[in-house]
């Protein structure tokens, strides 16, 4: 297959989950052949998630990339391929923050709430009952051992709201100097203030000296808000099907949902 010519490339910035991945951890085929069909043709792409480095190094190898920049933690880690490092890449860029008055603020509207925080190296420290996640490379503690620590992100989950009733209790948190997104289910993701996956994905634009009319983002969740208006303001945002009303509006695109392996039309519309 002939490459592209190096004015014909795009940047191609996927999320993983409800994007790329279904629920269970699966992707679909057509997704697998489709990313690689757009790597092979000469497109560089590369995943921007909220997942951890280590719950997305995985997703890479099941799709047989080896980007040169990878964006993790919403934009609060950016990971750089180098051959010499263990598992292929290092920690390019980090963004911290400390935690504690964000967390002693939540905990007094969400007494219930699961507290999980994540250091800079990757290594996570979780309250009890935060049983939905991978919880390798982390550690049970109480809640006050979570307090004073560098963190790259913190999640938050209270599973025993419905969505609208959490979205009420966040609204009233009035939680400023961090960035954060409420997921599909009551739960709170929290990076550093001004952090997100456009503020990641554009410093990489730069570093790769990219053009910022070809680039296109892929993703599903609220978490994807800032990404599409970077990507959207000259080039492609694409929400999948499936995504909630206020995401997909946020795109200037559409595509199929994620149950249909709605990412590989996307990819396969590249040149």
């Amino acid at each position: 297959m002939p490459r592209l010519d190096v004015d014909e490339q795009w940047f191609v910035a996927l999320d993983v989950d409800g994007t790329i991945m279904h629920e269970d951890g699966s992707i679909d085929p057509e997704v697998v052949v489709a990313v690689a069909a757009a790597r092979d043709r000469g497109h560089i792409v590369t995943l921007a998630t909220g997942r951890s480095w280590a719950t997305t190094a995985p997703v890479l190898e099941q799709l047989g990339l080896t980007p040169e920049y990878v964006v993790c933690a919403n934009g609060a880690i950016t990971m750089q391929r180098d051959d010499s490092a263990p598992g292929g890449y290092l920690r390019r860029h980090v963004e911290t923050f400390d935690p504690t008055l964000v967390l002693e603020r939540i905990r007094g509207f969400l007494p219930s709430g699961k507290f999980m925080v994540e250091l800079p190296d990757g290594y996570r420290l979780y309250t009890e009952g935060m049983t939905e996640w991978n919880l390798e490379n982390a550690r049970e503690v109480r809640f006050e051992e979570l307090l004073d620590q560098r963190a790259t992100r913190v999640v938050v989950t209270s599973l025993e709201h419905g969505l609208d009733e959490f979205f009420g209790i966040v609204d009233q948190m009035g939680l400023h100097h961090v960035s954060y997104a409420i997921g599909w289910t009551a739960w709170l993701d929290i990076a550093p203030d001004g952090v997100n996956k456009a503020t990641a994905l554009e410093r990489v634009r730069g570093w790769l000296d990219l053009p910022n009319d070809r680039v296109l983002a892929a993703g599903d969740g609220r978490n994807d808000l800032e990404m599409f208006a970077w990507a959207g303001a000259a080039g492609r945002a694409v929400a999948m099907g499936q995504a909630p009303d206020e995401v997909r509006e946020a795109a200037n695109e559409v595509g199929g949902p994620v149950d249909e392996a709605g990412l590989a039309a996307v990819l396969d519309s590249l040149p």
